[in-house]
């Protein structure tokens, strides 16, 4: 925007001064700024110009398939932001006295129900920011319970194929991560968990499904194992969208989970925008919960609570309100049924594309999956010189963000996709038939993959660097 416009473009007039004139230096102690600051000097249509550019060359949910594997980017239903826009909502004050907002109260203890009643496990928290915030939230309430007992151990067990998120939020509790590999079939190695599991480990942290898509048929017996150890399991809820309305996390054994709530219950994922990362515990850990929580009263009426011994608030207020809402809409919306809907529909949109695919890409965990699956371009680039991450820019070409690649780290070359269950059968077939393509070309103009993207507005950029020196602030030309 510092490139348009000229010195004398303005579109902000500032008010008329209805205050007293003071020495600004004097009232700051010589604290003010010496300087004015460097801004773009544009006009309104100018700005508008600007952004609507920024937009036109943005990719999103409203622009085409989404299949960012472990992400959940699907559409979601615009009603959903319509309720979060009513003025009753956005009109709130969090200093508001209690009794003036009862309705949003009401809502969030309808929300907490919900959850309770979806995840099995029934004592809920809304407070937290997003998954990772949910999942220190609930590792928090862990080292609490332990503490409680005498003892707060000091590691945490996690799968080789748990998301980033994970082994961070562990080290940021204060624990130290044990690693535990997957066996043959990509599912956790029980012998393994089994010679991990001692005196020292506070609990064992598990995506089910897990980060391949694949469901742990074995999670009654893990679950079991971690307890007899005295050990807490949780199971990081970001694949909930595969089994939501089937089965519950509460009922194969865990403790506890968090909800990606702006990637299963509407409000789209990524961009760094607002979401929230609900935590569900069991009824013998709900006195640990982040407080204060919404309850209903036994006037009817609606109040905030601490549990008795709370982890405290882990976030200002009572978290993102407004994605709340969202969520709540969506699940008032398709009930129950609808919900299982959704998982089933999810399933089988991978299972089709995995199908359409499976011959061109290696599998390299063939068996049925959950919501998303993950392919392999190991005979691209050793039989062409045709890498994965060029795979992915090819996409582009075609119409569609490229998928999650090089994740989970135990996949050579890996392609991790996630349809969704919003996308028609039309736009699978395309997207496979894309993948398709790619492959012909990799065999017969490999240069051509290499050299992806042309169509873009920006070619192929230097990832490496941008991610090892990132430059996050714009800094005037003082020349």
């Amino acid at each position: 925007m510092f490139e348009l416009g000229a010195p004398e473009s303005a579109c902000v007039l500032g008010p008329v001064l209805d205050v007293p004139v003071i020495d600004l230096h004097e009232a700051l102690s010589g604290m003010d700024r010496t300087a004015l600051p460097r801004l773009p000097h544009v006009a309104e249509v100018e700005i508008m110009r600007h952004y609507a550019h920024l937009a036109e060359m943005n990719f999103g949910v409203d622009s085409g398939p989404y299949p960012l594997g472990s992400c959940t980017m699907k559409y979601n239903p615009r009603a959903n932001e319509d309720a979060a826009r009513l003025e009753g909502f956005t009109g709130l004050h969090p200093y508001q006295p209690i009794a003036s907002v009862q309705g949003v109260l009401e809502l969030l203890v309808c929300l907490q129900e919900a959850f309770g009643e979806i995840s099995g496990l029934p004592a809920v928290s809304l407070q937290p920011s997003a998954g990772a915030h949910g999942e220190l939230a609930a590792l928090m309430c862990f080292r609490a319970a332990h503490t409680a007992n005498g003892h707060p151990r000091t590691t945490v067990l996690i799968p080789d194929t748990a998301h980033g998120t994970n082994p961070a939020t562990v080290s940021m509790c204060g624990y130290k991560t044990v690693t535990i590999p997957s066996g043959v079939h990509g599912i956790v190695d029980l012998d393994a968990l089994r010679d991990a599991l001692d005196p020292s480990v506070a609990a064992f942290m598990l995506t089910n499904p897990n980060t391949l898509g694949l469901f742990e048929p074995q999670i009654a017996e893990i679950t079991q194992m971690v307890h007899s150890a005295g050990a807490f399991a949780y199971c990081d809820g970001a694949n909930l969208n595969a089994i939501m309305g089937v089965t519950r996390p509460g009922d194969q054994g865990f403790d506890a989970l968090h909800i990606n709530v702006h990637k299963t219950f509407s409000t789209p994922h990524g961009g760094g925008g607002p979401g929230a990362g609900p935590v569900c515990v069991t009824r013998e850990l709900a006195r640990y919960l982040p407080g204060p929580l919404p309850v209903r009263l036994d006037d009817g009426s609606y109040g905030l609570v601490n549990p008795e011994a709370s982890i405290g608030r882990v976030r200002s207020f009572l978290g993102n309100v407004g994605v709340l809402v969202r969520a709540y809409t969506y699940v008032r919306a398709l009930g129950g049924h609808g919900l299982r809907e959704v998982s089933e529909q999810a399933v089988i949109s991978a299972n089709y594309l995995k199908k359409l695919l499976d011959s061109v890409y290696e599998a390299p965990y063939d068996r049925t999956c959950m919501h998303e699956f993950v392919l392999s371009g190991s005979r691209q680039k050793r039989t062409h010189g045709v890498r994965t991450v060029d795979i992915a820019k090819r996409l582009l070409d075609y119409g569609f963000h490229p998928p999650t690649v090089y994740f989970p780290l135990i996949v050579e070359e890996a392609l991790m996709i996630e349809p969704t269950e919003t996308e028609s059968m039309a736009a699978l077939e395309a997207f496979a038939e894309a993948l398709i393509a790619i492959d012909r070309e990799a065999a017969h103009d490999p240069e051509l993959v290499r050299g992806a993207p042309y169509t873009t507005p920006v070619r192929r950029v230097d990832e490496a660097r941008a991610a090892r020196e990132p430059v996050l602030r714009w800094f005037p030309d003082e020349g």
